[in-house]
């Protein structure tokens, strides 16, 4: 009798969508069931993980970036025996520090008052590495920030300013773990990839070469085998 095929939960961060792990879920979709969260209909973390749980099996796999890996904690505190396997890309396990916390208050103010320009070529260097700003996927990094939209990113700002802090959570983490970070990710550097892989027995730490915060788009054929690798461990 074959086994039942697993099931991966993906988890895109800020102003993304299916579209940032688009290369991961074609080529690993002949291996597994898979998910692609939606994060821009709630305002909390718990709310978003609640509604990744009620779409999810009984038992998965959970790959989550930035904001994704935010949720993947709160998933991790809701339901850890549900998850089979856990991969956290360029996230923290930290909370907001308080200039972040103001800098994301005033961003959300500001939304409300002002127009949402989501991604624009300014912001661009600071989130992929200043060498790809020109591939063509840096426009789908545009479009994704469009179809979340003012209203999705108020959101999501609201839920990451009121996470909390997920080191303490760390130490009970007991499923195989792949902590991945970019070597030149400006938003979550890889020192706190690094205190992730020391919190988490026995975790897998992986850094991009020349690779900003978006592994997924900026070095695709990696991430997907990184994944494959990942999934078909015992």
């Amino acid at each position: 009798m074959l086994s039942p095929r697993p099931t991966v939960v993906f988890i895109p961060g800020l102003l993304n969508d299916k579209k940032l792990w688009q290369h991961q879920t074609d080529a690993l979709s002949q291996y597994a069931e898979i998910i692609v969260a939606d994060l821009s209909q709630d305002d909390n973390l718990p709310a978003m993980a609640a509604r990744i749980l009620n779409q999810a099996p009984a038992k998965f796999a959970l790959v989550g970036l930035s904001m994704g890996g935010y949720v993947a904690f709160e998933v991790m505190r809701q339901a850890p025996e549900r998850v089979t396997k856990l991969a956290l890309f360029d996230t923290s396990a930290r909370p907001d520090s308080a200039t972040s916390a103001k800098h994301r208050q005033a961003t959300i103010h500001s939304l409300k008052v002002g127009r949402f320009m989501g991604v624009t070529n300014k912001l661009l260097p600071q989130i992929i590495h200043p060498s790809r700003v020109h591939e063509p996927f840096a426009e789908e990094i545009k479009a994704m920030a469009q179809r979340i939209g003012g209203i999705g990113f108020i959101n999501q700002q609201t839920a990451i300013l009121a996470r909390r802090d997920s080191r303490p959570l760390l130490a009970d983490i007991q499923v195989p773990t792949l902590i991945a970070v970019g070597e030149n990710d400006l938003v979550t550097p890889v020192k706190l990839a690094q205190e992730m892989h020391e919190g988490i027995a026995h975790s897998q730490l992986h850094i991009f070469k020349q690779c900003g915060h978006l592994p997924p788009m900026e070095c695709p054929e990696e991430t997907t085998q990184l994944l494959r690798d990942w999934l078909q461990q015992k």
